[in-house]
C-alpha cells in the first residue's frame, strides 16, 4: 500500500475518499498527526501531514521515527513524500517539480536518524536511497499528464527553522553540488530505507533559496507560501495520474531492492534481542 506524506501546505489530500482516521501508539512516541486511510482514484492509500494537521511542528520537532513506524505498521510498503524546496539551480524554476535520487545530510542538530541502537545493530546501505522503480513510474505518469518533471536531483537537508544564509546556499550549490534544499527529508528518507519502504520525494520548488546576487530573489516565507500554493495542483495531478496508472501497471517489488534492505544489514543475533526489539524488527522487516 502507498503512503503519502504531505509537507508544508499539504495537510489533507483533495479528492481522497476518507475511509478512516486514526492515531496509533508507537515505540517512539506520537506521530505528526492523524493518519488517514482513504481511496484516491480507487486506490487505497495512507496519508500523513508531516508538520501536523495545522502545521504545529517545526522540522526539528517532527518525530520522524514515529511517522515511518506508524505508516509501516499500518501496511505501507511504498511511500511518496511531497516537499517544498528551494532551488539551487537556474534550470529548476520556482513552481516546477523534481524527483530526488540523492540526499546530502547537512543537519547539524540532534535528530534521531535510525531505528537501530541499544543492542539492535544494523547498517543499511543508502548508496541509492530512492526507489528507482517508483521514480520511473512517476516519470511515466508525468509524461502521460504532460507535466514537466526534473529527474535525478540531489536534495540537501538543513536544520531550519531559519532560512539559510547566502554562504550556506552557495556552499550547497557549488561545493556539495546539490540541486534543491529543504529541511525535512533527512532522516525521513533514510528511515524509510531502514523500514524497507520504496521511497521517493516529489520536490516542489518555491524559490531560488538565496544564492543569487539579487536580494529580491532571496527566499521569504511570503514567496514560499504563495508559490507553493500554486504548485500544489500540479503535484496532486502527478500523484493522481500515477495512481491511475497503478491500476494497469501496479508497483512490482521485484524491480527494486528496497523491500530487501535489511536482508544482510542486521548484525545482531535474534537470541540476544529483547521482546521489544524483536517486535520492532518484525515491523521493519515485514
Amino acid at each position: 500500500m502507498l503512503a503519502v506524506i504531505g509537507g508544508t501546505g499539504i495537510y489533507s489530500l483533495d479528492g481522497l475518499e476518507v475511509l478512516d482516521e486514526q492515531t496509533i501508539e508507537t515505540p517512539f512516541g506520537p506521530h505528526s498527526g492523524p493518519i488517514t486511510t482513504g481511496l484516491f482514484n480507487q486506490q487505497k492509500l495512507l496519508f500523513l501531514p508531516r508538520h501536523g494537521s495545522g502545521h504545529e511542528l517545526l522540522p526539528h520537532e517532527i518525530n520522524y521515527r514515529a511517522n515511518i513506524w506508524a505508516l509501516k505498521s499500518l501496511g505501507a510498503t511504498r511511500m511518496i513524500g511531497l516537499s517544498a524546496v528551494g532551488s539551487l539551480q537556474e534550470e529548476i524554476a520556482p513552481g516546477e517539480l523534481s524527483l530526488v535520487s540523492q540526499y546530502f545530510d547537512f543537519v547539524k542538530g540532534h535528530r534521531e536518524k535510525s531505528f537501530f541502537g541499544q543492542g539492535l545493530v544494523a547498517h543499511v546501505s543508502t548508496a541509492l536511497p530512492s526507489c528507482d522503480h517508483q521514480a520511473k513510474q512517476l516519470i511515466n505518469a508525468a509524461n502521460s499528464a504532460d507535466i514537466s518533471l526534473h529527474q535525478e536531483k540531489t536534495y540537501a537537508c538543513v536544520d531550519g527553522p531559519r532560512l539559510g544564509s547566502r554562504a550556506e546556499s552557495l556552499f550547497l550549490k557549488n561545493a556539495a553540488q546539490c540541486d534543491v534544499v529543504g529541511m525535512t527529508n533527512v532522516p525521513e528518507a533514510f528511515l524509510a530505507r531502514e523500514a524497507q519502504l520504496c521511497y521517493t520525494t516529489i520536490a516542489i520548488a518555491t524559490d531560488y533559496d538565496c544564492w543569487k546576487e539579487d536580494p529580491s530573489a532571496h527566499a521569504t516565507v511570503e514567496q514560499i507560501i504563495a508559490r507553493y500554493d500554486r504548485s500544489l495542483a500540479l503535484s496532486k495531478a502527478l500523484l493522481g495520474q500515477y495512481l491511475k496508472q497503478q491500476e494497469e501497471t501496479p508497483h512490482d517489488n521485484t524491480q527494486c531492492n528496497c523491500r530487501n534492505a535489511l536482508k544482510s544489514a542486521v548484525l545482531s543475533s535474534e537470541n540476544n534481542l529483547s521482546q521489544e526489539q524483536k517486535a520492532l524488527l518484525e515491523v521493519l522487516q515485514n
